[in-house]
Order: C-alpha cells, then structure tokens, then sequence
C-alpha cells in the first residue's frame, strides 16, 4: 500500500516536458533569420512532416483550459481566420521542400468542429493541395468536443482521410461540470463516438483530466467506469494544471474546492489500476492504451515520442504550426507563431511567417532533450545509447543529476545501475519530478520563482 502523504514533498512546480527547452525559454533572440535558416537545414535533411494547425474558437469557456483559445459566436470572425490560414499555409508551403512526405496532420484548438463542414473541407482542401505528399500510414487526426460534432463534419472527416479522433471528458460528474462550466452528458458523448465509429474511425481517444474542483476519489472511480464502456483505444488522464496567473478563466474556479496531492494521487494510482485491470497497459506520462494500439507497440520497441500533441509513434519527422500561436519543432529550433490574431495577420499581410519567439538548440539543449524525453516517454535511459547518439560520457557530464536522483533511489522510485536508469511503477507516478534534475534551465530558477503548476 502506498503512503500517498509521503508524496506531498514532490509536489513542486515543474515544466510538463512537451518541449525542451521549456516553453518559458523561448525568446525574440530568435530572429526571422534564425528561423529561415533553421528551415533551410530541414528541408536539406529530407525528413518527413508534421503537420498541426490551430483553430482557436470556442462559443464558450472551460474554466480548466490552458489552451490558446478565442471565445466567439461570429462567423465573420471564423471566415476571416481561414482566408488568413490560407495564406499562412501558402506562405509555410513557399519555404518548405513540399515534396516531402507529410506522416502526421492534426487539428488542435479551440475547438476544430466550431467550424462547419464546408469551412473544414476548405482549410483541408487547402492543405492537400499544397502539402500534397502524405503517406500511406500518416496519421491523421482532429481534437472534437462532443458538444460541437455532427455528420456533416464527420463526413468531410471521412472524405480527408483522418483515422484518428480524439475526444474531451474531463469528467461526467454533473457537480465537477457545472463548477467547471462544460456541462457534457454521458449520452452526448457517447452518441458522438457512435457517430466516428460508423464512418471507420478506428483509433479514438478520449480525454479526462484529474485534480478539478469537487472530484473525489469515489467520484472519479464513476466517470472510468463511463468512460470504459465507450471502449476507446487510447486514454489521456491529465493532472490538472491550475495556472490562474496564466489563464484568466482559471481564476473563476475556488481553489477550496480543488482536492489535495494526496487524493490526486491516489484517484491517480486508482486510474492506472483501473486500466490496466480492464485491458489497458500504461504509456509515458498519463496515456493509456489497448495492447494492439501501435502507441503501446511503440513503448516495447522504445520509439514512442512525446511533442506538444503528446505522445506519438511517428518520431523523426519536423513538426510545422499554422495558426496562431502554433508551435512547430526541427532537431535545431522551436518556433511559435503570434499568440494575438491582430499580429498574426500583420505578418502574414507584410509576406513573413507569424514567427512570434522560438530557440535555437545549442548542443547542449539536444542532449538533454534526448534524455529528458526518453525519460517521459519510455521511463527509463540506457547509458550507452545516449553516448553513442551525443558523444559523451553519461556519469561524468550528468554527474550532478545522477547525484540528485539518488533520494528517489532511496525511496524506490527509481533504479540507477551502471548500464542506465528506470523508473519503477511507483516513481512513474512523479515523472516529472525524475525528468527535472535533467533540466539545465530550470536549476537557474530559485523554486519560490518558478512558474509551473504543481508536478502531484
């Protein structure tokens, strides 16, 4: 039995590892130049695309969003942002080499299906006509609320291609929606799963996110039970990130009403027992999928990766954003678009792509990212793989971070040897906490000054 109090000591503000360097590290020193340069190296390294493109509306808030997100109910607003999209594509298509194959397309918001079907078959018509090299297997996907889905939608889904749909829960608890503002019945959701298995979507995920106002342990227990009965592939259980000087929304929510580490843990630990005793096996941080899934596949061959969409099994290809503040991500830099509509388009109008900040890796980023993310990903780092890749020696060049893990060790929640390191099921649970003393960044922030949400 697990004494979760113990675990009240890991709870620190720490990054969630979507990107390293973390987000906060991106800056205007990387400039237009910086970045066409970057896209110059590759296009010459012929590796395959990533595709994401962001649209930001939403008729209404979500209190707990941390997404970039515009509220409207205007279709003139939505009309203007796919002719501006458009262009944004035609300007991204003019710098990349387009004759590369393109294994990965995602829609993130907002929420994509505010926008009807035909301006959906026009963004995505848009998109094959200029990125016109996908492959067979590309993954091709869209976030859906259930609340905003229908038919018509599905069948423009179906006419491009997309295999892949996830959907948000959070939580079917009505008391938890309501405090929430996102009132979503069971029958509502389910009836949109319906609707995307009968067009042949055939890898669905489903969203739920733990640590909002008035969840309970035996509360939370209720909505997996839901959730298991619309028999997804896939699972994201998300630990919520309460950042209120961050998002306005947040601060609507009363943090008296939010449940403590110590029940967060153990809602956590009840999840990933639930799961894995109803034919689920565990993914990386906080994912969850059937043994056949190709995500699990790609944990036993240790080739899962984690981007900003979360995990994927379509690693080595360059990542491109259209939208505002999309990010995209090359072995060389990360680079995010304007986060304000009106600065978007000024750049867009003046021929430039949106380019807001972004970072160049120095060598040093690239060895800690390969390590930071083989963590979050597969739980565990072999030595000797991470030698050969960057040309170091492991123990001496992360003297200090070996150092810092050995408390952890301690408590079993982690295994150092002389070949590398694993988390053990229990120190999974703290990921984030392991990944950390990796992180060269943030051991220059005083931890009282360190704006993250809490890692339990």
């Amino acid at each position: 039995m697990i004494d979760f109090t113990k675990f009240i000591q890991y709870s620190k503000p720490g990054p969630r590892y979507t990107s390293y360097p973390t987000a906060p590290e991106f800056g205007e020193h990387f400039t237009y130049e910086d970045y066409l340069a970057s896209i110059e190296k590759s296009n010459a390294s012929k590796r395959p695309l990533s595709l994401y493109f962001h649209l930001p509306f939403c008729r209404s808030a979500c209190y707990f969003c941390g997404c970039n997100v515009v509220y409207t109910s205007k279709d003139s607003k939505k009309t203007r942002y796919i002719e501006y999209l458009k262009k944004e594509i035609d300007l991204l298509a003019s710098h990349l080499d387009t004759s590369r194959e393109v294994l990965q397309l995602h829609y993130g918001g907002g929420t994509p299906t505010f926008f009807s079907a035909e301006e959906l078959d026009e963004i995505t018509s848009h998109i094959h006509a200029r990125f016109p090299h996908f492959a067979k297997d590309a993954e091709i996907s869209c976030e859906i609320d259930p609340r905003f889905f229908n038919e018509a939608q599905m069948q423009v889904f179906k006419k491009h291609g997309f295999n892949r749909i996830s959907f948000g829960i959070q939580d079917f608890d009505f008391k938890v929606q309501e405090a929430v503002h996102r009132i979503q019945p069971y029958d509502q959701t389910k009836a949109a799963v319906d609707l995307a298995r009968k067009y042949g979507i055939n890898s669905i995920n489903v969203d739920l996110i733990y640590g909002l106002p008035f969840q309970t342990h035996d509360g939370f227990m209720k909505t997996l039970e839901l959730t298991k009965s619309l028999d997804p592939d896939r699972l994201a259980v998300f630990n919520y990130a309460h950042v209120p000087w961050m998002m306005k929304t947040m601060r609507k929510i009363d943090e008296t009403t939010l449940p403590t580490p110590d029940e967060k843990l153990r809602i956590l630990k009840s999840t990933m027992d639930y799961f894995n005793a109803h034919g689920y096996n565990s993914v990386g941080m906080d994912h969850f999928a059937k043994p056949e899934d190709e995500l699990f596949k790609a944990i036993e061959t240790g080739e899962l990766h984690r981007n900003f969409q979360g995990y994927t099994t379509k690693g080595g290809a360059d990542l491109f954003g259209a939208g505002i503040t999309s990010i995209g991500e090359t072995e060389e830099h990360y680079a995010q678009n304007f986060k304000e509509i009106e600065a978007w388009e000024a750049a867009i109008d003046a021929g430039k792509l949106p380019l807001m900040r972004g970072i160049k890796l120095s060598d040093d980023d690239k060895i800690r990212k390969d390590v930071i993310m083989q963590l979050m990903s597969n739980f565990k780092l072999d030595f000797a793989a991470i030698e050969q890749h960057h040309g170091i020696d492991f123990k001496a060049y992360f003297a200090d971070a070996l150092e810092e893990l050995k408390p952890f060790a301690a408590e079993d929640l982690i295994h150092i040897t002389d070949t590398g390191i694993e988390a053990t099921p229990t120190g999974t649970m703290i990921i984030r906490n392991l990944a950390m003393p990796f992180d060269a960044y943030l051991k220059k922030i005083p931890e009282e000054k360190r704006r993250f949400s809490k890692t339990v």
